[in-house]
Formats: C-alpha cells, sequence, structure tokens
C-alpha cells in the first residue's frame, strides 16, 4: 500500500534526502573502522549489498524506504552500536580477541592483560614493527605483528606459562617461544636510550650497593618478576611459595 499521497509518508525529495544522508553515514562509518583485511572485505560487501537495496528499493512500501534501509544496516552491523560498560568477563574466544574489540573498556582491559593502555601499546608496536615483521612466502602467512608483541607483552605481564598463553593466543607453543625472543631483541634495538646496562662509575656504584646488601655481581633488578622453580630440597616453603601459590624466585 503506498501511503504517499495520504499525508502520512515523506515526499519525493524527502526520502532522497535521508537515503543520501543513511549512504554518507555508511561510507564515513566504514572509513573508521580498524580491522583485518579479511574483516574489512566482508564489511565492503555489507556495505555494497546496503547500497543496492537504497538504490533498488520500491515505490509501494508501507514505511518509508529510508527507515527500513536504517533497519537493514544496523542488522548487518554497519553502523557501530552503542556498547555498556563491561561488568562481566569478556567471552570472546581467547586474550587476543578481547585485545582486538573496540569499546569503552578497551583501555582498562590493556591495562589488565599488559599493564599499559592501548596508546602505549600501539606507540610500542609502531617503533617495533620493522625489526617484527616477517615477509610472506609461499608456505604460510606470518603472524599479525600486533598479535606477537601482544603476546611478548602479556607473557611479561601475567607470568602465564607458555602453555597457557600459547593457548589464549591461539598460537604453537614454539611460535610463542619465538616471538619472545624477537620482540626482546625489537625492544632492544628499537629503544637504544631506554634500555641499556649501566657502565663505568654508575655500574660500580650498583654493584657495590647491591653487595652490601648480600647481592654480589648484582647490576640491576626487575621488580614484579617471577622465575618459576621446584622448590629445594628441605628448604622452607615460605620462603619460595609467592602471591600466585606458586614457588619461584
Amino acid at each position: 500500500m503506498d501511503v504517499r499521497g495520504s499525508g502520512h509518508g515523506l515526499r519525493e525529495e524527502e526520502i532522497d534526502a535521508v537515503a543520501m544522508a543513511v549512504t554518507a553515514v555508511v561510507v564515513n562509518t566504514m572509513r573508521d573502522v580498524s580491522s583485518s583485511s579479511r574483516d574489512m572485505l566482508t564489511q565492503l560487501h555489507k556495505r555494497r549489498a546496503l547500497l543496492q537495496r537504497i538504490a533498488e528499493a520500491p515505490d509501494c512500501l508501507a514505511t518509508c524506504e529510508p527507515v527500513v534501509q536504517l533497519c537493514a544496516a544496523l542488522s548487518y552491523g554497519v553502523f557501530p552500536r552503542q556498547t555498556p560498560r563491561w561488568w562481566i568477563k569478556r567471552r570472546t574466544g581467547g586474550t587476543w580477541e578481547d585485545l582486538r574489540l573496540c569499546d569503552d573498556a578497551t583501555d582498562e582491559y590493556y591495562r589488565q592483560k599488559l599493564r599499559m593502555s592501548m596508546a602505549m601499546f600501539t606507540q610500542i608496536v609502531a617503533a617495533c614493527t620493522a625489526y617484527v615483521e616477517k615477509k610472506v612466502t609461499h608456505y604460510r602467512t606470518p603472524l599479525p605483528v600486533e598479535q606477537v608483541i601482544a603476546f611478548a607483552l602479556y607473557r611479561w605481564a601475567s607470568g602465564e606459562t607458555y602453555e597457557s598463553g600459547t593457548s589464549a593466543f591461539d598460537i604453537g607453543r614454539a611460535t610463542g617461544l619465538q616471538a619472545v625472543r624477537d620482540v626482546t631483541s625489537a625492544l632492544l634495538q628499537a629503544y637504544l636510550d631506554a634500555i641499556k646496562w649501566p657502565v663505568g662509575r654508575r655500574r660500580a656504584q650498583i654493584l657495590r650497593a647491591f653487595r652490601d646488601k648480600s647481592f654480589p655481581n648484582c647490576f640491576g633488578e626487575i621488580d614484579c618478576t617471577h622465575i618459576y622453580i621446584d622448590k629445594p630440597t628441605g628448604a622452607p616453603s615460605d620462603n619460595y611459595y609467592d602471591r600466585k601459590q606458586k614457588f619461584s624466585v
């Protein structure tokens, strides 16, 4: 039933104007969405289908076409929806998938898992990409640089075992071991002024200070870093039992 002539619908020029506005919002929204190439391809297909619907919408719809197309856009996920603040743990298929989400809890999640903000993580990725990025070969496509660096930072921040950590990032144990080595080397090359060993008089002062505290030949320490060990036979358990209920030094 066509209701345009009954005074309840939009005029032809109004319908065209709303349709053009919907199209413009779709295009601008797609520019701001950051995703992988596969996700982007899927979104482009959705956008093309949506624009095709707008162009071919029949003139005899009881509900005005722009409203129908707007509902279609929302159902296809073209428009970003306002998400409520997370009040439960995310369950999307692993830590890496959780880190890829973008909502109002993203920065908090980065601090929880990597002990840094998303902005700092992005800065580290930009500085280390040239040292970590692998070439595409005929045998396989390398992991994204972001995923490799995120795993290494997660491993250091959480102290998780390689078996547990690699599972959370959907990678193999050998890949996880190599990722930590590659990111360590990349950080040392990318941040020459920030990460360096003390030398000269400064090193002598630090060695003396640690020697006075019964730690000879030591000139550095890392806070909150635990190395898991088997408890020495006959040693008191309390001396090696940490806050994570594991034996470590």
